[in-house]
């Protein structure tokens, strides 16, 4: 197994970034980028071998600041929604910036996948990784405390992508780091992932109001269009006339997970299949939340690799989480991270493929 380091091109403030290929025996390839520690490539082979690339992304540098949608990006320091764009810590409010609606909506328009991170390179028999890290400096984004960020991304010859989050902070803050990779395993040029089978283990969701706050509801999954438990297609209830999948425009809901935070062991909590190329991932891990998102709002992007251009629905993110608003609402376990305390968490991406 190994790395390879070339440059991707300067960052608009002039400094270089660069892409780092990870390989194994079995055809696997995963490309990063210092920049927004990024996931460039997830390249694995189908079922006759053929090398298929299975995530969204863009060719150069530049596209990736052009990325609202966030292909690939690291996600911090707090993923997805904040209400009313503010948040009390130890008695202290703070002002977000509102960038969604009246919410923050992953920390806001300064993103930390607009970032050039310091990356260090681990070579093993059996895996490599590559390790990003950065100093978020206090009040980036509008959180308090300096943080110690590091997200690493290792490659085994099993076939995982392995994402491990560690983040300390010298004042208490609010940390809730996730990837927003778009996962397509017909391949990323390939259209729609709504023929695709999706499997979420997961008995309940958390209902939102008109804004995507949750109401602090959890809410069985049984009878309803978001019941995954089986192996369902994407699209078979998308459109049903269902309130949550009306307010979100498709599925981009956070599903109750079945996992003991904090226990440092993974499980499974969702599966995709594609009958196309017989690629199937299974995700794991051990937080408590798993946002689902369809791709809603994808909408004719240009620029995609290999000149593509990525419509509605071309993609789905599994983004591992605290719930959403998990800093505010007393119902769920907290987002807040007390000053010196570690924040350490995994997921991870198994691929395999059947005749």
């Amino acid at each position: 197994m190994n790395i390879k380091v070339e440059s991707f091109g300067k960052t608009r403030g002039g400094q270089e970034a660069h892409r780092y290929q990870m390989k194994n025996q079995n055809g696997m390839e995963v490309v990063l980028s210092d920049f927004g520690a990024s996931i460039l490539q997830v390249i694995v082979p189908d079922r006759v071998g053929k090398p298929i690339d299975v995530v969204l992304g863009f060719e150069t540098l530049e596209g990736y600041y052009d990325n609202n949608e966030g292909f690939g990006a690291f996600v911090g320091r707090n993923a997805n929604r904040i209400a009313g764009a503010s948040v009390t810590i130890a008695g202290k409010e703070y002002q977000l910036e509102a960038n969604d609606g009246p919410n923050n909506l992953h920390s806001g328009s300064r993103r930390s996948n607009y970032e050039l991170y310091e990356a260090e390179c681990i070579e093993d028999i059996d895996s490599v990784s590559v390790e990003f890290s950065r100093l978020s400096p206090s009040m980036e984004q509008g959180f308090p405390g300096n943080l110690d960020l590091t997200v690493s991304y290792t490659l085994t010859e099993e076939n995982e992508l392995i994402l491990e989050y560690f983040a300390v902070a010298d004042e208490t803050t609010v940390v809730n780091l996730t990837n927003h990779s778009y996962f397509n395993l017909s391949g990323h040029d390939s259209g729609s992932v709504l023929d695709q089978f999706l499997t979420v283990y997961a008995d309940a969701f958390t209902p939102t109001d008109d804004v995507l706050i949750p109401t602090g509801e959890l809410r069985d999954v049984t009878g309803t269009p978001m019941d995954f438990r089986t192996p369902k297609r994407i699209g078979q209830d998308i459109e049903a006339d269902y309130e949550p999948l009306r307010q979100a425009g498709g599925y981009d809901h956070n599903y109750v997970l079945k996992t003991q935070t904090g226990m440092d062991d993974v499980v499974k909590v969702a599966e995709l299949y594609s009958e196309k190329t017989g690629i199937k991932m299974g995700v794991f891990t051990d937080m408590c939340g798993l946002q689902v998102y369809s791709g809603n709002f994808i909408d004719h992007k240009t620029g995609g690799k290999g000149g593509t251009t990525y419509e509605k629905r071309g993609g789905i993110c599994f983004e591992s989480q605290y719930f959403p608003n998990a800093c505010k609402e007393p119902k769920f376990a907290s987002s807040i991270l007390e000053a010196g305390q570690e924040y350490s968490f995994a997921t991870v991406f198994q691929f395999s493929a059947e005749e």
